[in-house]
């Protein structure tokens, strides 16, 4: 094995533990140390990789935002790039949030470090150029970027108010109307949409895909990590 696979294979491994931990004990309460410990390598060894815990999670925030939204798509089965996707994705989240406290830290992690929020941001606007297309022809790249910004606010301040006296169909429905509205959608689609989304099974599609997610992270092989950190 050369130098470069074997750290590549090293990185892999650092992040296949880092999200069985993220995920299991919460993103705040894990540490640097003690996934060099589950591993079996020092601290100083793991911070050559990753300098810090946020560069843990920055990958694998990017790693998320295509997996997440492709399981999306699925569950949505209204073709590539749908609207429904985008209204299953946020609600699927929020739900979770609201009855998971370590999920909620996760996703809260992502929202507030700048590193992954420009990530998601980046992430989102392509995908937003795709599915709003439609709606917004004039729209250009710029517009797009500008507009996520709204948008990542409307899902942070959704998932942060997990809890709260106000139901989470209400919050949800607020977020969405205000996200589609934002992108053109006409009302009477919107309505359907967010009609559609709530009579799905969306309370147990999160925890479900984070728990495939997790799969797919540690049985990603070395190729393809390499790919991946190469975007």
């Amino acid at each position: 094995m050369t130098k470069i696979a074997k750290s590549a294979l090293t990185k892999a491994e650092i992040i296949t533990e880092a999200t069985a931990q993220f995920l299991e004990k919460g993103y705040s309460n894990t540490t640097v140390s003690a996934i060099a410990k589950s591993l079996g390598i020092s601290p100083g060894n793991l911070t050559f990789h990753y300098p810090t815990k946020e560069h843990m999670l920055a990958v694998l925030t990017d790693m998320l935002c295509d997996y997440q939204w492709k399981m999306m798509e699925q569950e949505a089965d209204e073709g590539i790039s749908s609207v429904l996707a985008i209204c299953l994705e946020l609600t699927t989240m929020a739900s979770a949030c609201e009855t998971d406290a370590v999920i909620r830290d996760f996703f809260l992690a992502a929202y507030t470090s700048p590193m992954c929020l420009a990530i998601i941001r980046e992430n989102d606007a392509n995908r937003a150029k795709k599915v709003f297309a439609d709606y917004r022809p004039q729209w250009n790249d710029e517009e797009f970027a500008e507009a996520e910004l709204l948008v990542s606010g409307i899902e942070y301040a959704t998932l942060m108010t997990a809890g709260s006296p106000v139901s989470l169909e209400t919050r949800l429905s607020g977020a969405l109307h205000n996200i589609l509205g934002i992108y053109g959608v006409p009302e009477d689609v919107r309505n359907t949409k967010v009609q559609k989304v709530f009579a799905m099974d969306y309370k147990n599609l999160c925890k479900r895909v984070l728990a495939d997610f997790k799969k797919y992270v540690a049985d990603t092989n070395e190729s393809t990590f390499q790919s991946l950190l190469k975007r």
